[in-house]
């Protein structure tokens, strides 16, 4: 995993900037509830997206376990930033009414103790908004990498720590009930056959991980013989859920 204190400071260029900070955000209002609230940002990172989500009458809160992040998050939130760990949040129970969370499940090898501790959190009628299916957000059928990796992705979908399925299956054992979902394009992200192998080999490409090394080494191979080695897929198309307590 990688140093997020370390990469605090490159990390919003990195991943699309503003734009893409803005498509999420906006994919998020759309699901979180309206009136005044408070809404609880898991992993927040430097606050980019979190700030965005800022509206009369409603609080904001950031928690991040990186200072790196926190530092950066506490300049665009002063005083709206908390450190602490998405397994054992520093918050009481049935305290906020929203928790979202963005980019972080499918960086976990135990997605269900994060739902269980947003679980926790919320109030009664309060709501989960989460991403998932992260990587297959890359992905149309009728592409040449989408057509490379299907096999892969299909078989191992169930151990993939933010699968749809495995994050509902998760949701339902803790009374959370699906309630919306929504779509935004990860601007900037779309990512060429070559920068699919940097990927997979930098060990960041989630069904990787439970494959056996053959077959992956048979994925990495395709790739690399596709033309236009440094030409950019079209962007990832997102997604996003609401589970309501």
């Amino acid at each position: 995993m990688l140093d997020y204190d370390e990469e605090a400071r490159r990390y919003d260029a990195s991943r699309g900037g503003e734009p893409r900070a803005r498509a999420a955000a906006d994919a998020v209002e759309r699901l979180l509830p309206g009136g005044p609230c408070v809404v609880l940002d898991i992993a927040c990172g430097t606050g980019i997206v979190t700030e965005r989500l800022r509206r009369p009458g409603r609080t904001m809160v950031g928690v991040d376990r990186s200072p790196g992040m926190l530092g950066l998050a506490g300049r665009r939130m002063p005083g709206g930033v908390v450190r602490g760990d998405a397994t054992g949040l520093p918050f009481a129970a049935a305290s906020v009414d929203a928790v979202v969370i963005v980019w972080l499940l499918h960086l976990l090898p135990d997605p269900e103790a994060v739902l269980a501790e947003a679980a926790r959190v919320l109030r009664p009628g309060g709501v989960l908004i989460t991403t998932v299916d992260k990587n297959d957000a890359y992905f149309t059928e009728d592409s040449d990498i989408g057509r490379i990796t299907a096999e892969l992705r299909h078989r191992y979908a169930p151990q993939v720590s933010d699968s749809s399925a495995r994050v509902f299956a998760a949701a339902a054992d803790l009374g959370l009930e699906p309630t919306g979902r929504t779509e935004f394009p990860g601007i900037g992200q779309g990512r060429s056959p070559r920068k699919w192998c940097e990927a997979i080999d930098a060990g960041l490409i989630s069904w990787c991980t439970h494959a056996s090394p053959d077959q992956v080494a048979d994925v990495r191979r395709q790739l690399a013989a596709l033309p236009d080695q440094d030409v950019a897929r079209p962007d990832p198309q997102y997604r996003l859920v609401a589970l309501k307590s």
